[in-house]
């Protein structure tokens, strides 16, 4: 992730959404289905005026900008561990003239303390934690979740458990992390404390996601 974002730009969408899009309805482009992801998200947040957001793997920053953006008067925390993302988000922040409202940080979240948050949100970062860090990563954002708040987890899962990742997508993709299973992501959380209250999965999506970014580089391979 921090790499060049002359990299990124080259198949991306132009809010460099870089996790599985939302194609509802069906047939749709990329950037409509990452605008419907986010809409999506912010739908099933249902953050409230002025209530304070923290997101956990904030990317390039497209994501809290579109909450702080939809809601009036959220306060939104965005936190990462690329620098590279960091800059581009502050930057991005700024021209949209959200930095008041909308703070980006290089941060990890294991160490993040004396705050309470009222939402919760992390959009493809699971994956990295790593089956054996997912009870303290729950017993976390129970720490840092208001009584009363709403965390929700967008993340890459598995049909069944297999203790295993594929040798390419370990080297590549996600070293050292793990895809779970649903199963496997419940047992810790509910160890932590935290409620269950919606699990929905979008089978194919990130297929056509994924489609969509190859048919973009390919197009332009030549630049890259």
């Amino acid at each position: 992730y921090d790499l060049s974002e002359k990299l990124f730009e080259l198949f991306l969408d132009e809010d460099w959404q870089y996790s599985c899009a939302y194609f509802d309805p069906p047939g749709i482009g990329l950037e409509e289905a990452q605008v419907a992801k986010k809409r999506h998200i912010a739908a099933k947040l249902n953050p409230q005026p002025n209530q304070r957001v923290l997101e956990i793997g904030s990317g390039w920053g497209g994501m809290a900008m579109y909450l702080a953006e939809s809601t009036p008067g959220l306060d939104v925390t965005g936190i990462t561990l690329s620098e590279e993302q960091l800059k581009i988000s502050r930057e991005r922040a700024q021209k949209r003239g959200l930095a008041d409202r909308v703070r980006f940080e290089l941060q990890d979240y294991r160490y993040l303390t004396g705050k309470k948050f009222d939402r919760i949100v992390s959009v493809g970062m699971f994956e990295h934690v790593g089956i054996g860090n997912y009870g303290n990563f729950f017993k976390k954002v129970h720490e840092l979740l208001d009584d009363n708040g709403v965390m929700l987890l967008h993340s890459i899962a598995r049909p069944k458990p297999s203790f295993a990742t594929n040798a390419f997508i370990e080297k590549y993709i996600f070293p050292q992390g793990y895809i779970p299973s649903i199963a496997e992501t419940l047992v810790p959380l509910e160890k932590a404390g935290l409620l269950t209250r919606d699990v929905e999965v979008l089978p194919l999506h990130y297929a056509y996601t994924l489609r969509h970014w190859r048919e973009r580089f390919v197009a332009r391979r030549q630049e890259a």
